[in-house]
Formats: structure tokens, sequence, C-alpha cells
């Protein structure tokens, strides 16, 4: 809808990644000030967070045009973008980073999951706000008064772009509450959880047809049913992860209290 660009070469849509990619970091540097993580642990985030983005944005083009293809027949490169796509490559190569180096970083990347999913968020809600301005990713036509009409289409549609941006901004706050409040650990499965269900029923409205994978579920539906198992799984695994970190904090202290008493005891004799 608003594709010509209107400043330095640059749309509306590529203005809107830009600012949701600027949020994006502006949120993780801000809520690791606030939980103390490890400076380098930070660094670290940072850079091999730029290099996911570059390959979240390849396999986002990859997949959209699988897509494409399985509802057309015709390969034609690139396309556009799929946000579950780039999620899962983005994902793929974050974890990939933090496995390379993991044995010269002082945290985990389960103390990191909570930052990640705010980030994402955040990012992916202005992504998709850059959807509506470009006219993609719309929904059915329809009569009601949220419709909007695009100066390409012959009648008004189901916003979804700003459907799923304002579900979006709503999660992050939320989420963000959680975290910095709460301190909850389980962020990373509610955002998987809830998101998953959220864009499974979503896809009735959407009208961009990319295939169907397993009867009539879009590949859309697919990946969110992935997402919500995933989520659920998660749950299970951080709660083990951190009942065994507590265990060994709480042995390592008490072994380390032991041992400074003994210290104690010598000195006085």
């Amino acid at each position: 809808m608003y594709s010509d660009p209107i400043f330095f070469g640059a749309n509306l849509y590529g203005i809107s990644i830009a600012v949701g990619i600027l949020a994006c970091f502006i949120v993780l540097f801000s809520y690791c000030k606030v939980k103390k993580f490890n400076e380098q642990f930070v660094d670290f985030t940072f850079y091999n967070g730029i290099v996911a983005i570059g390959v979240g944005f390849l396999t986002a083009q990859l997949l959209h045009t699988f897509y494409i293809y399985l509802a057309t027949g015709h390969f034609n490169f690139p396309t556009g973008f799929s946000f579950l796509g780039g999620l899962l490559g983005g994902v793929i190569s974050f974890i990939v980073g933090y496995l390379i180096f993991r044995k010269k970083l002082k945290q985990s990347i389960f103390d990191l999951t909570p930052v990640a999913s705010c980030c994402i968020l955040i990012a992916h809600a202005f992504g998709r706000i850059g959807c509506f301005f470009a006219g993609c990713c719309h929904g059915k036509e329809t009569d009601s008064f949220l419709g909007v009409k695009f100066p390409d289409l012959p009648n008004p549609v189901h916003p979804t772009q700003l459907y799923e941006a304002a579900f979006l901004f709503a999660l992050f706050i939320i989420f963000s509450i959680l975290y910095l409040k709460k301190n909850d650990k389980y962020i990373i499965c509610h955002y998987l959880i809830s998101y998953g269900v959220f864009r499974f029923f979503i896809e009735f409205l959407r009208d961009d047809n990319k295939g169907k994978f397993i009867g009539n579920i879009t590949p859309s539906q697919t990946w969110s049913i992935v997402m919500v198992v995933i989520g659920i799984a998660l749950y299970f695994v951080i709660h083990y992860m951190y009942k065994n970190v507590i265990k060994k904090r709480n042995t390592q202290e008490s072994v380390q209290l032991a041992t400074e008493t003994e210290i104690a005891e010598t000195n006085e004799n």
C-alpha cells in the first residue's frame, strides 16, 4: 500500500522492519542490564543475534518461496517472507553459535530465553505493521467495520496484520511484566504456546494462499502445532534444568560454607 520510497530510498515496510530490529536490541540490552547479565554473554548475544537475523531473513525467503511453489507449482525466488521460516532459521543459527562458544560463556542459553522471547515479540509486532503498509498478509473480504480497503483489492478485507500486531504488542507487555517483576523462567513456553494457538486460528481469516501440508491445514498452521508441542516440551526441560541448577548451587554454597567454617575454626585453634 505504501511501498514507494519515502526516506532515502526506504518505504514504510522497510522502515517498520528497521524499527522492529532496533526495538529488539533496545529490549535486549535493557532487560539484560536489569537482570545483571554477564557483559561477555550480552556481547556474544548481540553479535550472534545479528548473524541469526541475517540467516533468518534468508530462510524466511526460502520457506516462503517453497510455500508459493506448493500453491502454484512455480518456483520464483525471492517472492516474500515467512515469519515462521525466519524464526526457524534464526533460532537454529543462534543455537549453533551458542554451542560453538558455550564453553567460553558464563551463562546458560536458558537464562536468555525470556529476554529473547520479548525481543522476538517486539520485532515481530513492528514487522506486522510493515506488512499492513505493504498490503501483504491481509485477510479475507469482509463487511465488518474493521475492514480495510487496500488500493489493489476490489473490496475491504480483514486487516489481519493489525490484529496480529495488537496481539504481539499485548504479549510483549504481559511477558515483560512476568519476567521483570515475577522473574518467570517459562516465558519461552508461554510465547510458543500462545502465539502458536493464535497463529493457527488467525489463518482462517487470512487470504494468502500458500498451499496445504496435511488435508486442509496450511503450512503456517502446521508450524503452529509444532510450536505448541515444543512449548509444552520445553516447560519440562526448563523445569528440570533449573531444578538441577538450584540443587547444584545449594550444594556448592553448603560446601563453601563448610569450608569457611572449618578454616575459621582452624584459625581460632
